[in-house]
C-alpha cells in the first residue's frame, strides 16, 4: 500500500505531464520533487513534505483545492492553498505581477504555522537555485524572459520573503543557501553573516508586566533594570534593525529615548531589549493619578516642543507628507475620489520643513525616568510641520472613541474622559494660549487628517462590514464638512 507521499508523487506526475521548466526546458515535475527534498531537510513531517510535492497542483493544472483535500487531507490543501496564488484570467499576467505577489505575502506574514514557511522557504530557494544558475550565464538579460522584467521588484520579492521566514528558520541551511544566492544577484541585500549559523538569545514575557500595546507590538517589564518590546509577526528583522538605528540617530540628535542593545526572539516574534531601570509609561501614571493629567500633559507638551525643534538634513528622514499621504490613499480614494484628491491638494500644500515629528506620540510611547521623560518607538520618525503630530495626538485619545470609548480606554489603560482632557491640556501648553478660537482652530484642522486615517482603519481589515460602512460614511460627512470650511491645515 502506497503511503501519502508516494500517492502524492505519482498523482503530481500525472498531473504535470507534458509541461515543463522555464529556461531549461525539462520536465516540471523535477521542480516540485526538489522542493519536497528541501523541505526534507527542515522537517520529518509528511503532510509538509507532501505539500511541497503538490504546492503547483492548482496554479499550474486542473487541480484542485477540494480534490487535494480529498485524497490529501485538509492539513495538506491548507499549505497548498497558502502558495496558490489568486489568478486574474482577464488581465496580463505581467500588468497583475506585483498585485498578486503583495496579496500572497499577506498569507505569508499572517499565517500562523510552520509549514508554509517552510514551504514558501522550500520553493523559492528552488527558484532561486535555477535563478542563479541562469543569471551567472546570461546576466541582466535573464530578467526580460520574466513576467517581472524590473529586477528590483524581483529583488523586493525575494528578500521579503526572507525577511518573514527568518526569525522562525534562519537556523536552516535552507534560508543560508537562499541569502547566498540573493546576495549573489543583488550584492549586499543581507548581511553576509546571516548566512552563518546564528542564534537570537531567547526570551520569555510569560509572567512580565504589559506596559503598554500598540500597532506594531507590545512592551514588557522584563526585569527591574530592562524592558523588551515584542513585535508582532508582521515585523520582519529589518524592521527591528531600521527602528534601533533611528533610535541612535535620533538620540545623538537630542532627543531623549532609551537605545536598545539587542534584538532577541520571543517564541516567534522579534524583541528588542532597553534599558529602562525602574520605569513606567505615563499612560501608568495617569491612570493612577488621572487628576495630575494637566501635569503629564504638559511633560508631553515639553517633550513635543524638544523633538519638532530639531532640524535634520532632508535625506535623512522621510517627509511626514508621504504617511499623510498613505491615509488619503489607502481607505477615502477607494470611497470618494474628488473629495480624496481635494484633500490630498490640502496635505500637498502643508509647508515643507525639516523640524523632526515623532509620528507615534503618546504616553503609551513615553517612559518616566527618574523624573525625566523618553521617548521610545521611533519607525514613524519623519520630518513636518506639526499639524501632523497634532492629529496623532487627537487620534489617540478622542477621534478613536468616538464610536466607542472602550478602544480608546483599552489602548491608553485609562478612561475615555481623562484622555479627552489630556488632549485638551496638551493643546493649551503646546499652543501657549487658553484662546478657545485658536484651540478649535487647530482641532478643526487636526480632526480633517483623524476622519481620513480612521476610514483607512476601517478599510485595512477588508471588506468594510455593514456598521464599518455606517462609519465611515459618518466620517465622509465629516470630511466634506471640514473641506468646505478650511482653507489650510497649517497654524
Amino acid at each position: 500500500m502506497m503511503n501519502m507521499l508516494e500517492e502524492a508523487i505519482i498523482y503530481a506526475a500525472v498531473m504535470h505531464q507534458g509541461k515543463v521548466r522555464k529556461f531549461k526546458s525539462i520536465p516540471y515535475i523535477l521542480h516540485p520533487l526538489e522542493v519536497s527534498q528541501i523541505l526534507s531537510t527542515m522537517t520529518d513531517d509528511m503532510e509538509i513534505i507532501t505539500a511541497g510535492i503538490l504546492h503547483d497542483i492548482v496554479e499550474d493544472t486542473d487541480g484542485t483545492l477540494e480534490e487535494i483535500e480529498k485524497r490529501f487531507g485538509k492539513r495538506v490543501a491548507y499549505l497548498v492553498s497558502s502558495e496558490s496564488e489568486q489568478e486574474y484570467p482577464e488581465e496580463d499576467r505581467r500588468e497583475t505581477w506585483q498585485r498578486r505577489k503583495s496579496e500572497a505575502l499577506l498569507i505569508l506574514k499572517n499565517s500562523r504555522d510552520i509549514g508554509v514557511k517552510m514551504l514558501w522557504l522550500a520553493d523559492k530557494l528552488a527558484n532561486m537555485r535555477s535563478l542563479a544558475r541562469i543569471y551567472s550565464e546570461r546576466g541582466e538579460a535573464v530578467w526580460n524572459e520574466l513576467h517581472q522584467s524590473d529586477p528590483e521588484m524581483q529583488c523586493w520579492y525575494y528578500r521579503t520573503i526572507a525577511e518573514t521566514v527568518e526569525l522562525s528558520l534562519n537556523k536552516t541551511g535552507a534560508f543560508k543557501e537562499l541569502i547566498k544566492h540573493i546576495n549573489y544577484i543583488w550584492p549586499g541585500t543581507f548581511d553576509s553573516d546571516k548566512a552563518k549559523y546564528r542564534k537570537y538569545r531567547e526570551v520569555s514575557v510569560e509572567g512580565c508586566r504589559l506596559l503598554a500595546k500598540g500597532a506594531k507590538g507590545e512592551v514588557y517589564r522584563y526585569d527591574d533594570e530592562l524592558v523588551v518590546k515584542v513585535y508582532n509577526q508582521n515585523n520582519t528583522y529589518r524592521d527591528v534593525e531600521k527602528e534601533i538605528a533611528l533610535c541612535k540617530k535620533t538620540f545623538l540628535l537630542g532627543i531623549p529615548t532609551a537605545i536598545s542593545f539587542g534584538i532577541v526572539s520571543v517564541g516567534n516574534c522579534y524583541g528588542a531589549m532597553l534599558e529602562l531601570i525602574e520605569a513606567e509609561t505615563l499612560s501608568e501614571y495617569i491612570k493612577r493619578s488621572p487628576a495630575q493629567v494637566g501635569t503629564y500633559a504638559k511633560m508631553m507638551s515639553d517633550l513635543a516642543h524638544t523633538i519638532h525643534s530639531i532640524t535634520v538634513n532632508t535625506d535623512e528622514f522621510p517627509e511626514v507628507y508621504e504617511r499623510l499621504e498613505s491615509y488619503v490613499r489607502g481607505g477615502l480614494s477607494y470611497e470618494d475620489e474628488a473629495l480624496a484628491e481635494k484633500c490630498l491638494k490640502m496635505i500637498e500644500a502643508i509647508p515643507t520643513t525639516n523640524h523632526l515629528v515623532h509620528g507615534d506620540f503618546h504616553t503609551g510611547n513615553v517612559f518616566l525616568q527618574n523624573g525625566e521623560p523618553l521617548v521610545i518607538d521611533m519607525d514613524r520618525i519623519s520630518r513636518g510641520h506639526p499639524i501632523a503630530e497634532i492629529s496623532d495626538i487627537y487620534y489617540f485619545y478622542d477621534i478613536l472613541g468616538e464610536d466607542d470609548p472602550s478602544v480608546v480606554e483599552n489602548f491608553m489603560g485609562f478612561p475615555y474622559n481623562t484622555a479627552r482632557q489630556f488632549y485638551q491640556c496638551f493643546l493649551r501648553e503646546y499652543l501657549g494660549t487658553g484662546d478657545e478660537q485658536v484651540l478649535n482652530d487647530v482641532t478643526e484642522k487636526a480632526s480633517l487628517i483623524c476622519y481620513i486615517r480612521l476610514i483607512r482603519k476601517y478599510r485595512k481589515k477588508g471588506t468594510p462590514s455593514e456598521e464599518d460602512r455606517k462609519k465611515i460614511s459618518r466620517c465622509i460627512e465629516k470630511i466634506r464638512a471640514l473641506t468646505e470650511k478650511l482653507d489650510t491645515l497649517t497654524f
